[in-house]
């Protein structure tokens, strides 16, 4: 059994649906122009992202700075916690951090602290009497370091979030990695 032949319509869009669809990208346009100067305040306008870049690095030095406090504590975990440290220090390069000390011991006062931490987001950077509460207390920090990665990524445009979201899930890992061994 053969098909009829179909109607005898010219291939191709009509003229009106062709004026239509110009006149609908025109209106578009226009629009999508005053909301892009309408949203300098908002969650897109680079200030918004320059400030969560700025964060981020901050955030990232100071997780650096717990891995040199956890390793200055105890050398025997270079190991296992210097590569992390070493991923924490690309990530706050990756924000735009100026690179942290290369040196993943930081020079000790005589009570066991890292001299000339400076101040972060982050707790206090000292390192916990035992291995095991010092890679839980990392393994802490970077968790919540992911989880509020995540969240900003939210607030901010296409490549910031990748960034963040990228870094989000390297904390979440590291995290992972503390914690597994110790079980």
């Amino acid at each position: 059994m053969s098909y009829p032949p179909p109607p005898r319509v010219p291939p191709g869009p009509r003229r009106r649906s062709l004026l239509a669809s110009v006149a609908g990208g025109v209106l578009l346009t226009g629009c999508s122009d005053g909301d892009k100067s309408g949203e300098e305040g908002t969650a897109g306008s680079p200030s918004v992202a320059e400030r969560v870049r700025a964060r981020a690095a901050r955030d990232s030095r100071g997780i650096v700075e717990r891995y040199d406090a956890v390793l200055a504590a105890f050398p025997t975990l270079a190991e296992r916690v210097g590569p992390l440290r070493a991923e924490a220090v690309r990530h706050a390069q990756a924000f735009g951090e100026t690179a942290p000390k290369a040196s993943p011991s930081p020079s000790v006062s005589p009570s066991g602290t890292p001299d000339g931490a400076s101040p972060s987001p982050s707790p206090s950077a000292a390192a916990p009497a035992t291995e095991k509460d010092a890679l839980a207390q990392l393994a802490a920090a970077e968790r919540e370091l992911a989880d509020r990665r995540a969240k900003a990524l939210l607030d901010v445009p296409g490549e910031l979030a990748r960034l963040l979201a990228s870094v989000a899930a390297a904390g979440a890992a590291h995290a992972y990695l503390l914690t597994e061994g110790s079980r």
